[in-house]
């Protein structure tokens, strides 16, 4: 079987141009880590760059890749005219059996749709449910990407749905869906554990600090907590530039157990898993976030609000404890519990562990797409 894949090259957000090496999100890194597990495939990734760049022929034995220059103006203004031609062109070149696009919030879903082959979709957002929440305004990116999101679900031949909370949104829309997680990277399942009497204990978020992540209520939340144990809050990840980015900063000034580190790739979170004893997901909203797969495959003991396709990855007391973003007193006992029971609290790592190896795994993912490759192909 031939496959493109249509992702981000990071280098093209990042403005990492002098990099020689095609670096993609977490989620299409991990699959395509399956897919280099499967040497009877053929894989073509094709991404669209604003600069030449360098990069190599192969990213896998059985991997192929290939950048496509677009000059500024065949970008969002033009709601990706020139990404969509080049894509194409490229693709006919290819002759792939199916187009697996990437996401919906950029060029990748709308070269998929137009690629003239078979194709399907991966939402790893949710933009209309999130230009929803976040209330954005007429013509912003995220406003735009919702748009987009509604236009290309019915033309797709299929939709990739990472959780249940995603099959109920984009179903009323699609012609067909299939619930499929992300793959986690393979090396998080070798972080070593942390060990039992680390001094003070680290609890760990890990995401973008922003009122979706909801990171300033759970530190308020932890607040008696530290008065009366030992912690240590760490968060890694970019900080919102806005209002609330700086209630964050102000207060974490005031709290000497919080901490930020800025985001600095996988590897780096690899290192604090290895550290931590608690990985909190505090969220308003989420899809199927990474950092919840990652840290049952490393096996952290979880704790994460109940909301959006959390509850598809997080059974409340068997693999991890599920918690309220409107109930900061919910954050507080989970954290204590798994403080005071260490036996609880490992217990429900190892039952995670397990389940992310059966679930989880790139082979485990890549297969699985193969199944849905050939479903489409068969129909």
């Amino acid at each position: 079987m031939r496959i493109v894949v249509l992702t981000t090259d990071n280098r093209e957000p990042h403005k990492d141009y002098a990099n020689p090496q095609p670096h993609f999100g977490t989620a299409p890194a991990a699959l395509l880590q399956g897919l280099a597990m499967i040497p009877e495939i053929e894989v073509h990734v094709v991404s669209c760059i604003r600069q030449p760049v360098r990069s190599p022929e192969k990213i896998a034995p059985n991997i192929f890749f290939h950048s496509l220059v677009v000059p500024k103006i065949g970008w969002m203004k033009t709601l990706f005219q020139g990404c969509v031609r080049a894509a194409r062109k490229k693709i006919q070149e290819i002759q792939p059996d199916i187009v697996h696009g990437q996401g919906t919030e950029a060029d990748c879903s709308l070269s998929a749709i137009f690629s003239g082959f078979p194709n399907v979709l991966t939402l790893h957002g949710n933009m209309r449910l999130i230009a929803a929440l976040n209330r954005e305004r007429a013509f912003s990116y995220n406003w735009l990407a919702a748009r987009l999101e509604g236009f290309v679900l019915p033309r797709t031949d299929g939709v990739v749905c990472i959780t249940r909370y995603t099959q109920g949104a984009v179903q009323p829309l699609a012609r067909k869906t299939w619930i499929l997680p992300n793959a986690v990277d393979a090396g998080f399942f070798g972080v070593p554990p942390a060990p039992d009497l680390a001094s003070p204990p680290m609890i760990l978020c890990v995401g973008v600090v922003c009122p979706r992540k909801n990171q300033n209520d759970f530190i308020r939340a932890l607040d008696p907590l530290a008065r009366q144990k030992k912690i240590r809050l760490v968060f890694i990840g970019q900080v919102d530039d806005g209002a609330y980015g700086e209630e964050f900063r102000q207060l974490l000034q005031l709290r000497d157990w919080c901490e930020h580190v800025p985001f600095s790739g996988r590897d780096r979170v690899k290192e604090f898993f290895a550290k931590a004893t608690i990985v909190a997901l505090p969220t308003r909203e989420d899809n199927c976030p990474m950092v919840v797969l990652e840290a049952m495959a490393a096996g952290v003991p979880v704790l994460a609000s109940a909301v959006g396709g959390v509850p598809d990855l997080v059974e409340h007391e068997v693999n991890g404890l599920l918690c309220h973003p409107d109930q900061p007193e919910t954050f507080r006992a989970a954290v204590a519990r798994f403080l005071d029971d260490r036996a609880f609290a490992r217990r429900l790592a190892t039952a995670a562990q397990a389940q992310a190896r059966r679930r989880f795994h790139p082979q485990v993912i890549a297969e699985k797409h193969l199944e849905i490759y050939r479903d489409v192909l068969g129909a």
